[in-house]
């Protein structure tokens, strides 16, 4: 089952791989065409879109489907989950090789370490066969991600209907809250109280607490681009390709 779980991670990277050749073929705005360095990232963006809809939908539905999970985190399994795990490994480890291979580390350095922890937490998962609950439940953020891949997109495409923009804006922060917050605070709850902190446990609630802190900073940003942004220090005249994904 083991090698089963590692052919569909290395499945999964192929699939991504392809995808990302196929986003060649795609057309771009002007604003990115007349700019080459926003080339990789527009690419890199559609990939990461389209893992948020597969991999959001599937947590969703997941849960949806088989909600007696819930009362499990730590020992309840399922083949959907076990196969959506290996699926977003083969995504994180696709994008990580993608940033490093674009010489895109220093811009995207917080990118890397975020998706090494969410592989080696995932592939305990896989080798052990618990906490695949916790998995599927973080896996909603990519719920989130749909719309938050979207408000990029927008922004580096100049969109000339600012309505647009302004619309997603406000899903965007309803979705962060019900699909990234709030999973996440729950999970942080029970790992605190039910987990007992060693092995593998320990590890797992180290992980969650250092992506706690990631997300509230990256909660601030967001706050600060699309809803203060009079509180952007130095904003003006900043290039946006040497800017981070989620500074943008």
């Amino acid at each position: 089952w083991r090698a089963a779980s590692a052919a569909l991670v290395g499945g999964s990277v192929a699939i991504f791989g392809g995808l990302r050749r196929a986003a060649l073929a795609l057309p771009r705005p002007a604003a990115v065409r007349s700019r080459p360095g926003r080339a990789w990232r527009w690419r890199n963006l559609l990939v990461s879109f389209a893992h948020s809809v597969l991999a959001g939908l599937w947590a969703l539905f997941s849960l949806w489907h088989s909600p007696e999970l819930l009362s499990d985190i730590q020992d309840g399994y399922s083949v959907s989950g076990h196969l959506l795990v290996c699926f977003s490994s083969g995504y994180f480890i696709h994008d990580s090789l993608d940033i490093i291979f674009n010489h895109q580390s220093r811009s995207s350095w917080e990118y890397l370490v975020h998706h090494a922890m969410a592989i080696s937490a995932f592939v305990s998962l896989i080798i052990t066969g618990r906490f695949l609950v916790a998995a599927m439940l973080l896996l909603l953020v990519e719920v989130s991600n749909i719309f938050l891949t979207v408000r990029m997109l927008l922004k580096m495409s100049n969109v000339p209907s600012p309505a647009l923009y302004e619309a997603n804006k406000y899903v965007n922060l309803v979705m962060y809250f019900a699909f990234r917050l709030a999973p996440q605070a729950y999970l942080t709850w029970y790992f605190l109280r039910y987990v007992d902190v060693q092995g593998q446990g320990a590890f797992l609630t180290a992980n969650l607490l250092l992506l706690d802190a990631m997300i509230l900073m990256y909660f601030s940003r967001l706050l600060r681009s699309d809803f203060f942004p009079s509180l952007r220090k130095g904003s003006a005249g900043r290039d946006v390709d040497g800017e981070k994904f989620l500074i943008d």
